[in-house]
């Protein structure tokens, strides 16, 4: 017997779903249930059910959500960047409250997992680190977040920093970072020998900020993975950003490409609006995972976003040239299941024994959905409708 049932839904393709929930989890998925003695039905009125949003590249500990407004201020280099937001976020309430603030911003759009990238370093510290580790726990069975060690202002041109990143992964984080290891570093292989032998001593993962750009970013994913191979991370190595992805001929793209899926490497993009970036679907052809994330959201770095990654989809569909519903699913797929593979979240899916989490949008489809990015939801979390005082209102009945 059946705890609930939600009936005439759409899946992403527009084919009717329904979907039935046993303690909590997904126990039977099918077009229709037919009549049903004793079970609460819930009557999806044709709208679109999908499985919650991953972000999977977010910096929790940066933005001004849950702040006032801080107008955005023009630098002239990377040091004075990171000067401004140093400035900045000294006059800006604790990492704790405006975490906080964000990660419920992104669970009121449906976000049900999170990579945060975290400030780590010489100077910083852990300090960063721990303020996201306390606003986390209070989310703990909401959303999912993992965190990762990032070493903002470099590895070997910050002396010491390569002991609080392994500190950091003591402390609980569970990816390892990196950055620009030509440009800011100075020392490729250095940084790289840094971040790849904490995670294998530590047995986690790694994914890297690369800003590089053309011939020179893409001799650094083919040292990335390279060592991926070497270290036995296959699938367990993000590079984030990859801006030479979309700066070199086609014959330089297929070659790394080639390097990448075998290396299981998988890319990160938030298609950002001043830069050229990977060409998505060339790389989910030659058999590369590229997903999504908001990155930076309302901070120092830029004034932009709002933690919706439904609207994320939209952006980089309206970016990519994506008109098809074959593309724009791509974009979806990329918010949703390819962000789940890249942080390896279990339990996730719209699939029999799967946890009963997931979104109800008013869309035909998944294009239609990406195209539009609709306002309207309704939560389902573990097979309880959440409440909504504004949004999609449903017939429920006991039969």
């Amino acid at each position: 017997m059946f705890d609930r049932v939600f009936v005439n839904a759409v899946a992403a393709d527009g084919s009717p779903l329904s979907l039935a929930v046993v303690d909590g989890r997904i126990a039977h998925l099918g077009a229709d249930f037919g009549p049903l003695e004793g079970v609460e039905r819930i009557d999806l009125a044709g709208h679109l059910l999908l499985p919650g949003f991953v972000d999977g590249h977010i910096h929790l500990d940066k933005s001004f959500v849950g702040d006032r407004w801080h107008p955005h201020q023009s630098v002239g280099s990377l040091r004075e960047r990171l000067a401004v937001e140093k400035r900045e976020l000294a006059l800006a309430p604790s990492i704790v409250e405006r975490a906080d603030a964000l990660i419920a911003q992104a669970v009121s759009f449906g976000t049900v997992a999170m990579r945060s990238h975290v400030d780590v370093d010489a100077t910083t510290g852990l300090s960063n680190l721990h303020a996201v580790m306390e606003a986390r726990e209070k989310w703990r069975g909401i959303v999912d977040i993992e965190l990762v060690a990032f070493p903002q202002a470099g590895v070997m041109s910050c002396p010491g920093t390569a002991d609080v990143l392994e500190a950091a992964i003591r402390d609980g984080a569970e990816v390892i970072g990196g950055i620009d290891p030509t440009t800011l570093d100075g020392d490729a292989e250095g940084q790289l020998e840094v971040v790849f032998g904490i995670a294998e001593r530590h047995g986690v993962k790694v994914d890297i900020h690369l800003h590089e750009p053309g011939l020179q970013g893409v001799v650094q994913l083919q040292r990335i993975a390279e060592r991926t191979c070497a270290a036995g991370l296959q699938g367990r190595v993000s590079v984030s950003h990859a801006y030479a992805l979309g700066q070199v001929t086609e014959e330089v793209l297929e070659r790394i490409a080639a390097s990448l899926a075998q290396a299981r490497v998988s890319i990160m993009t938030n298609a950002p609006g001043d830069h050229d970036f990977p060409p998505i679907l060339r790389l989910r052809a030659a058999g590369v995972n590229v997903f999504a994330g908001n990155d930076n959201i309302r901070d120092a770095w830029w004034p932009y976003g709002n933690a919706d990654m439904l609207q994320r989809a939209m952006l980089i569909g309206y970016r990519s040239g994506f008109y098809s519903d074959e593309a724009l699913n791509v974009a979806l797929a990329m918010a949703t299941s390819a962000g789940a593979a890249a942080i390896e979240k279990k339990d996730y899916g719209l699939m029999v024994g799967n946890d009963a989490t997931f979104i109800v949008l008013k869309a035909d489809n998944g294009a239609a959905a990406v195209a539009a990015a609709p306002a309207e939801r309704r939560m389902v979390r573990r097979g309880q409708l959440l409440d909504a005082p504004v949004g999609l209102q449903f017939d429920i009945r006991r039969a």
